[in-house]
């Protein structure tokens, strides 16, 4: 098998972890493939924490130059996307910081139940395409106006899928914490969507 026929082939089957392997070993290409698989993820992700494409486009770029300078540091103990996206989440709060956008601001008050925002639709359908657009138009305009730190948790759990514990380690607060700023963030959008005139939450 040539080298060729490994970088297509090969790489494209190899498990995070084995990527990891092959880029500290100096294969450039184990790292492109890395980069290729959640280039667009991340950067969907700081795009929405920050509100800026150009932003949110730099910002990525800096992720991928901090994990390939840090790879050695990696630890097979934790999911890689876990660790990229604290890497990720890390990077988007500094820019928030370095450009003086508050990364947490009001807080609302506890309600009774808890709120499940459903981001994705399970049975789309021709007929409902319209209405789902708009709906997740939405669901997106009142994400970008929670707090950011409030923002940062509904896009993990919702839009990236990560556990609670997940998020936790992704951001570095105590399950706890990321349990009630979940809570909070749920009910400051059911408000909000009362506001903008929907009803059912």
């Amino acid at each position: 098998m040539s080298s060729d026929a490994l970088t297509l082939d090969g790489i494209r089957g190899l498990t995070d972890g084995e990527l990891i392997v092959s880029a500290v070993a100096g294969r450039t290409d184990g790292f492109e493939e890395l980069v290729r698989r959640y280039q667009r993820p991340i950067t969907s992700y700081v795009y929405r924490m920050l509100g800026d494409h150009e932003s949110a486009l730099d910002v990525t770029q800096e992720v991928f130059i901090k994990v390939y300078n840090s790879l050695t540091k990696y630890s097979s103990d934790y999911k890689f996307s876990t660790w990229l996206y604290r890497i990720a989440h890390n990077a988007a709060i500094d820019h928030m910081r370095r450009n003086s956008i508050n990364a947490m601001s009001i807080e609302a008050e506890n309600a009774d139940g808890t709120y499940q925002i459903q981001i994705e639709s399970s049975r789309p359908s021709p007929e409902q395409d319209h209405e789902r657009r708009e709906w997740r138009t939405e669901i997106d305009a009142v994400v970008r106006c929670l707090p950011a730190a409030y923002r940062d948790l509904i896009l993990l759990r919702h839009a990236r899928d990560l556990s609670y514990d997940e998020i936790a380690e992704v951001t570095g607060l105590p399950l706890g914490t990321v349990k009630n700023r979940l809570f909070r963030a749920r009910e400051m959008m059911r408000l909000m969507f009362i506001e903008r005139g929907f009803s059912g939450f």
